[in-house]
Parts: C-alpha cells; structure tokens; sequence
C-alpha cells in the first residue's frame, strides 16, 4: 500500500451494506467514501487520490454498468469492482469487459473482498505512471514545429532523408537538419528510440498526413 490510504468508493443503496463494509475496509487500513446512489458519486466525483470503486449493480436511478459506462465517457481512471446479490452472466460479462476489475456475488468472503480491491488498487498506480509516462513524452513532441512533426511522423515510418525530402517538396540536407532538431528535442540518440516514442503515442496508427501537435 501507499503511504497515503488508498480510498474504496463505495455506491450502494444498501445502507447496511455500506455500513458493514466500510467498517471492514476501515480496519483493514483503507479510507473509505461512500455513496446511496450513481448520482450521488457523479456529483461527488472522486479527484486524483489513489483508490478504487466498490460497486453495486441494481441501484435506483443510474445501474451500476450505467454509471460504469459513464465513468469512462467522463474520463474516470478509478477500477471498479462490483460487488451484488443480483449478479448473472451477461451482466459479468459487460462489467468485465467495460474494463471492471472483477465481478463478486454477495457476500464476498474477507480475503476475496480484500484481494480484489488491492488488484484495483495496483492497477491504478500501474495506468497513472503509465499515463505519467505517455504526458511526459507527449510534452516532447509537442515541442516540435509543425514541419519537424512532419519529419518526425515520416522518419518513424522508415522514410529515408531523400525520400522524406522528396515528399515534402524540400532540400535532403534540410531534411538532415530537421531530423537532428527531432532527435534533440525528443531527447533521444538513436532512431529505435524515436520509433518506440512514436508507437507509445499511437503516431504510427494515425496517417503521416493527419498528425497533429499532440
């Protein structure tokens, strides 16, 4: 665990439920939110502190895959495990692949509730240093001119300096220069290294002719 607790948001119209459960997640050292219903966390909705959702299924107002789907349009990072005495197959299946950490019938036992919280939980950190990471490299490229994106999003492809000069309309050792601005303001030395910065932001997915400043 953190230094930090980490905070199980729990959504669930069961107010003995939410009683019970965070007295259990108190003690086993986390903090704990908690939330009658979807609109509820929506209106509340959880900032940057590591953490995970506890989540119900059948809920008044918003359902549990509802607010799952929601979560992710808004932007919403935190996994979620759901947690429901109403559970089926279909509905685990949509959970899980929605991107839910796992799917637990009602009552979960002790150890199956933790685990599944701190797999949450780990997961959590592993996406924000990985979207760290990605922030990090984009603040990178970003620093390129729209031409030097443009060498950058070609030479990434493979394209030889006279076959980038060729396409651009310009000079090859034009193309060398820009190429040198590329490698010194991504901070690379090698072109495996530029490579692997262009495939970690999805430049080389995109056509050449629509990248744009990150």
């Amino acid at each position: 665990m953190t230094a930090t607790p980490p905070v199980v948001h729990i959504v669930d119209d069961d107010a003995a439920f939410r009683t019970a459960t965070a007295r259990l997640l108190g003690a086993s050292g986390y903090k704990v939110a908690l939330y009658s219903s979807a609109s509820e966390l929506l209106e509340r909705l959880p900032g940057g502190e590591p953490g995970c959702i506890l989540l119900d299924v059948k809920m008044s107002g918003l359902s549990g895959p509802q607010l799952q789907d929601r979560l992710r349009e808004i932007g919403c990072r935190l996994p979620i495990v759901f947690l429901t005495g109403y559970g089926d197959v279909p509905t685990s299946v949509r959970a899980i692949k929605g991107g839910a950490e796992d799917f637990l019938s009602k009552p979960a036992p002790k150890k199956e509730l933790l685990a599944a919280i701190e797999r949450a939980i780990d997961r959590y950190g592993q996406d924000r240093d990985r979207d760290g990471r990605i922030d990090a490299l984009r603040s990178l490229v970003s620093k390129l001119t729209p031409r030097e994106l443009e060498v950058f999003a070609l030479v990434v492809r493979g394209k030889l300096n006279k076959q980038i000069a060729h396409e651009l309309g310009t000079a090859e050792r034009t193309i060398k220069a820009h190429r040198q601005q590329v490698m010194e303001k991504c901070e690379v030395q090698s072109l495996a290294e530029l490579v692997l910065i262009a495939e970690r932001l999805g430049v080389l997915s995109a056509p050449h002719n629509s990248i744009n400043q990150p």
